[in-house]
């Protein structure tokens, strides 16, 4: 599941990405935001076992991003904004009012 955060003093909002406990190891949001480095944003396990990790961007902004899973194992968000070559891609709204989701948190192993 991926939520958006209402946003917060200096105007940035959180985009909150949760994937299901089921997902073995270690797993890290990668996208263009950060230069597709796995070590700036690892997912951390919640008391659920879900795993979890905060972006805060700027309101207006879009952004690609894929999960990156222990081994190399690469997971889609099968229900983002939109689609590309690159992965999913999510909008944060130039008038994001809080908590709202981006998308129901379905995650694929991709083949290949």
């Amino acid at each position: 599941m991926i939520r958006l955060g209402e946003p917060n003093s200096d105007g940035m909002v959180d985009v909150i990405f949760t994937l299901p406990a089921e997902i073995p190891g270690h797993v890290s949001v990668v996208g263009d935001f950060n230069h597709w480095d796995p070590r700036a944003h690892p997912m951390t396990r919640t008391q659920h076992g879900t795993h979890t990790a905060t972006v805060t961007l700027p309101p207006g902004t879009s952004i690609c991003f894929r999960y990156l899973a222990e081994g190399g194992r690469w997971l889609d968000d099968l229900d983002v904004d939109a689609r590309d070559e690159r992965g999913g891609i999510v909008h944060v709204s130039a008038s994001v009012t809080g908590h709202e989701k981006a998308g129901q948190g379905r995650a694929a192993w991709l083949t290949g």
